[in-house]
């Protein structure tokens, strides 16, 4: 069953390397099917001839900008080959007639575009107009089309002339109203400088500036568009004059700050045909002489419920506030819908009425996944239910219960003692929007804080080896600073692992390698552990966009301290246990950079240190590093690398016990995305790393962290393919270690062996990943 399986895989990779090499075939024949009169545009380039001189890099980025202006876009080229236009003409081109298989490719690819499809007087006053709101007030665009056989190219000369700049910006408000009074106040934040360059994105958006800073000063009904900015180019010299004014037909409700009136809270709310109502209910009681709330059902905690509304009555409108409330409502997590009306009062002028609307979700929830798992070797399945109850106890609390069971057999190969299991258990958490804290602090305002408490239990049975009873506690917080940052500070975190019924035969392996012996140590951890993430990848217009996330674990280190525990003399226990005493801290830092609208590089470097010391001599088994697996190492099986230059140990043919863990962890992955087609994407890549003991291992000889630890870096490359159906993503690797630790010094790269004829090189060293989404 293993060879068939290798065969399998085998023929996968040829089908998928014989498509991939027709298509290549087919785009190196791009004009394959067009007319004798006919030529494939082939791409548009600008040339700037300027009468400034312009630094080389800055005139090459402007004649890239404008070059992504020119309409229509050249068929794309994947590593100068148009891989898509190959597979529209790979599907027989413009003959709509073939079959089934032909029509998938040519929807997957693209027509060819023609220089009959080029308008060149559109491209010129595209351009033109381009360089205009950039403050070249003189330019023009001249074009010229040359041909190569049935290639074709524009090229567009841009004479942009002297740019204009700013000599004076004047704010031609009325100092004497309120309104002109509190744009003039924003001056001195202005985008608008003098001897700055004219540009039009700039002028755009110091009018939005201005709008925002009056909408957190009361002018709700005051728009951007009520603002003009003049410009007089008359002045001479290249130089323009700017005056800011607001327009004469600005309607007078404008001008003036709005105040909060009447605050109506439907937390019930049901939309009907007729929309959102926003008329007042009657014999609706005051709360807290702040908010009508009408929920006669008391479905929530009134309290709580006001906690979250950031407007009183008689306050000035402020976006923020707007906005903070609108945030907070929505991630209660217990309201589908969120809708907020402001309404001009009845009772007094320049005072709104404010309406919230909110439909609530579903209260009770659960949701039931099955999953498949197979290998060469071993399959399995798991089901997993999940109940959720929302406001749970009228204060938007959200309860979760979790149960789940699982089963793993051997079907092929000899029998793995550590193979075969069955697992079930059950998870019970809350979480509270708030901070439950006998001291009060307030990390964000904009965002929730969130306090979660969490019990877990799983039984796991490997039926020919042992059984471990686990149970996890966890209580703390998590909050975010902004869009950005997030924290999440666990005051509490508890694990218990206790051992049972441990085979004879898997006690006579521990005896052949005593290392297994780690994996069936009773396990007890406790304190705190708190981690920090930071993000910008939301970003879509950055160019380099990161992520990074850090995090510091300890257990037993006050308690040892008190206890005076000393490993050499006799472990302290607690309920008959032995608890782990170390410090525990890792990094994982991502960076990527967007190289084209449809490609990216993506590079991780992750780094995990730890000491343990007083009760423990390492890491417990179930918070030590492993590398290797889908999602790390992919020329290399999942906690199959290390530690160090420590020889893997195997029991016998198929039998091989994957428990390679350690005390500190590194690993540099870099990967090259690309799209193929549609949703078909691609993927190259190179993973490097290693974990390493923080002390001597007479079972794993070469196993601590040295100086010369780079030395002991496995490495491994490959490549793959990726669907991207935007709500999930389905990943295949195909990879091959190229440096192995555990060979000797002067042998551990190992290009010389590589051999992809070799059936029995492919099914030691190919590997196969089949995964969800992408591995970072």
């Amino acid at each position: 069953m293993k060879r068939k399986g290798g065969r399998m895989k085998t023929k996968l990779h040829d089908i998928a390397i014989g498509m991939i090499a027709m298509a290549m075939v087919a785009s190196c024949n791009s004009t394959k099917y067009l007319a004798e009169d006919e030529k494939l545009y082939n791409k548009g380039h600008v040339v700037i001839h300027s009468e400034d001189s312009i630094p080389k890099e800055r005139k090459e980025a402007f004649e890239t900008h404008l070059e992504e202006m020119l309409r229509p876009k050249p068929n794309k080229k994947i590593l100068g080959m148009r891989f898509k236009l190959g597979l529209y003409n790979m599907g027989g081109g413009p003959d709509s007639s073939s079959g089934a298989i032909n029509r998938w490719l040519r929807k997957q690819g693209e027509e060819p575009v023609l220089l009959s499809d080029v308008n060149r007087e559109y491209n010129e006053n595209l351009l033109r107009n381009r360089m205009e709101n950039f403050g070249f007030f003189n330019a023009y665009v001249t074009s010229d089309t040359t041909i190569d056989g049935k290639l074709a190219e524009v090229i567009y000369n841009a004479f942009p002339g002297k740019i204009y700049r700013i000599a004076k910006v004047d704010f031609e408000v009325d100092s004497a109203t309120k309104l002109g009074k509190d744009i003039l106040s924003t001056k001195s934040q202005s985008l608008l400088h003098v001897k700055s360059n004219y540009n039009l994105d700039v002028i755009l958006n110091e009018r939005d500036r201005i709008d925002n800073d009056l909408k957190n000063k009361g002018y709700y009904y005051f728009s951007p568009d009520h603002l003009l900015m003049e410009v007089d180019s008359s002045r001479g010299n290249h130089q323009v004059d700017m005056y800011v004014t607001v327009k004469p037909e600005t309607p007078e409700r404008a001008k003036q700050p709005q105040k909060i009136g009447n605050i109506f809270i439907y937390p019930n709310y049901r939309q009907t045909s007729e929309g959102f109502q926003t008329t007042r209910p009657r014999q609706q009681q005051l709360f807290n002489d702040q908010y009508y709330i009408i929920d006669p059902q008391d479905t929530y905690r009134k309290k709580v419920l006001a906690n979250h509304i950031f407007f009183n009555k008689g306050d000035t409108y402020t976006r923020w506030e707007h906005n903070r409330t609108i945030s907070h409502l929505v991630n209660l997590n217990a309201f589908k819908f969120v809708k907020n009306t402001f309404v001009d009062s009845p009772d007094s002028a320049n005072t709104m009425d404010v309406y919230y609307h909110l439909t609530p979700m579903q209260r009770k929830s659960i949701r039931f996944e099955v999953i498949g798992k197979t290998a060469s070797v071993y399959n399995g399945t798991e089901a997993n239910a999940h109940w959720t109850l929302r406001n749970a106890f009228k204060g938007f609390e959200t309860l979760t219960v979790s149960v789940f069971g699982g089963y793993e057999t051997q079907t092929g190969g000899s029998v793995n003692l550590n193979s075969a299991y069955i697992r079930y258990g059950t998870e019970v958490g809350i979480v509270w929007p708030r901070l439950l804290s006998p001291y009060k602090w307030a990390p964000s305002r904009r965002y929730i804080p969130k306090t979660y408490a969490k019990v877990g239990y799983e039984f796991l049975n490997r039926r020919n080896a042992y059984t471990l009873n686990s149970l996890t506690m966890n209580y703390g917080y998590n909050w975010k600073e902004d869009d950005q940052k997030q924290h999440d500070l666990a005051v509490a975190e508890i694990i218990y692992v206790q051992p049972r019924n441990i085979t004879d035969d898997y006690r006579a392996q521990m005896d052949t390698v005593p290392t297994l012996r780690h994996i069936v140590d009773p396990q007890f951890s406790f304190g705190p552990n708190y981690s920090y993430t930071f993000t910008n990848s939301m970003e879509a217009a950055r160019k380099h966009t990161f992520y990074v996330k850090t995090g510091l674990n300890t257990s037993g280190n006050v308690l040892g301290l008190i206890q005076g525990a000393n490993y050499d003399e006799g472990a302290k226990k607690i309920f008959g246990t032995p608890y782990a005493q170390f410090v525990k801290a890792e990094a994982d830092f991502r960076h990527y950079m967007k190289l084209s609208s449809s490609s990216q590089l993506a590079s991780r470097v992750m780094v995990g240190l730890s000491h343990s010391y007083g009760n423990s001599r390492s890491l417990p088994y179930l918070k030590q590093y492993f590398t290797g697996g889908p999602n790390g190492l992919r020329a290399y099986r999942a906690r199959a690398v290390g530690p160090g230059s420590a020889l893997p140990e195997n029991l016998g043919e198929n039998n091989f016990f994957a428990d390679q863990t350690g005390d500190f962890k590194l690993e540099l992955n870099t990967e090259y995305r690309a799209q193929i087609a549609g949703m078909l994407h691609w993927a190259a890549f190179i993973d490097a790393g290693n974990i390493w003991l923080q002390r001597e291992d007479e079972n794993k000889p070469g196993g601590k962290l040295s100086k010369n630890f780079y030395k002991e870096l496995a490495v491994g490359t490959g490549l793959g393919l990726r669907l991207d159906l935007d709500f999930l993503i389905i990943r295949t690797d195909f990879a091959i270690p190229v440096r192995v630790p555990y060979r000797n010094p002067g042998d551990r790269w190992v290009f010389k062996y590589i051999d992809f004829r070799d059936s029995q090189w492919r099914r030691e060293n190919l590997v196969f990943n089949l995964a969800i989404g992408y591995p970072f």
